[in-house]
């Protein structure tokens, strides 16, 4: 096989992780790959890790080309990668160094295994769909793609707003909350998860819309296909609310309308051969544990 291109991505604020994170570049050094390091992350693992990158290459924004990219930390971090493949069609490997991990699902510990399975062909790719954020008004600052969720919210200690909200036109209703989540299926055991939205199986070809505290108790999550045509637009007293995009906030003004729609590119996943959702989820969710038991 020829020489694979790794691009890597981290953190740099988990120094307890560097003896993993050694092991992920030893290992790829084994195998005579070449890797590439995000600049920032570089210095990082150079200065703060003392680790030995004299073979590595770096770029910074998103300039590279790579057969694989590799997230080294949590599904936040296997986030912030995604927004630098973007529509590159690139697979990323997600290498959970964090806590629970439904997107990075490879233990730092089966990095081995997993790098070998790739020169294998041992391993499959799933197609991730994204949801794609456009204004009326000022562009959305930074990439407007979201892998997980949109969330439109409140500011601070603000009131609650106002969401108008229609489907391909039609008019849904006007939500008064704290915020509204538009998920993808990636991002159901997410935030929209813990408002009490629906888990959505991976490529079922779906979006969910969940209210965040709604002023009225009969507003219940909303499941849509994913062609649909979202249309928002928020009045708020502050005159100004949030719109998070995989958790990347920026504020916008009221009357402001948010077009959401598919986005025309998928990103891709890495999975292990022998990796199933379900098992997955049962294990992240504990069903069926019992707390009584040691």
């Amino acid at each position: 096989m020829s020489t694979l291109r790794f691009a890597l991505f981290g953190n740099v604020y988990q120094q307890h992780k560097s003896a993993a994170t050694r092991q992920i570049i030893d290992c790829l050094l084994n195998h005579d790959a070449q890797i590439l390091i995000e600049e920032e992350y570089y210095d990082f693992l150079c200065c703060s890790q003392l680790i030995d990158l004299k073979k590595a290459e770096t770029f910074t924004e998103g300039n590279f080309d790579a057969d694989f990219a590799i997230s080294m930390g949590g599904d936040g971090t296997l986030l912030k990668t995604a927004s630098q493949v973007r529509d590159k069609q690139i697979p990323i490997i997600g290498v959970n160094m964090g806590r629970l991990g439904f997107l990075a699902d490879v233990d730092a510990n089966a990095i081995e295994e997993t790098i070998g399975a790739l020169y294998r062909d041992d391993y499959s790719v799933e197609d991730r769909a994204l949801i794609h954020v456009e204004t009326d008004g000022e562009p959305i600052d930074g990439y407007a793609y979201a892998l997980n969720d949109v969330a439109i919210l409140k500011r601070d200690s603000a009131s609650m707003i106002s969401i108008r909200t229609t489907i391909n036109g039609e008019f849904l209703t006007t939500y008064q909350a704290d915020g509204l989540i538009i998920s993808t299926p990636t991002g159901s055991t997410a935030y929209s998860l813990s408002n009490g939205g629906p888990i959505i199986v991976p490529r079922t070809g779906v979006l969910a819309m969940t209210a965040v505290a709604p002023h009225s108790l009969n507003i219940r999550p909303i499941v849509l296909p994913d062609t649909a045509q979202i249309e928002l637009t928020v009045s708020s007293r502050s005159h100004t609310f949030l719109v998070a995009i995989d958790g990347r906030s920026e504020k916008l003004p009221e009357g402001t309308t948010l077009r959401l729609s598919r986005a025309s590119y998928m990103v891709k996943v890495v999975k292990r051969s022998g990796t199933r959702y379900f098992s997955t989820l049962r294990e992240k969710m504990m069903w069926g544990a019992d707390s009584r038991e040691e």
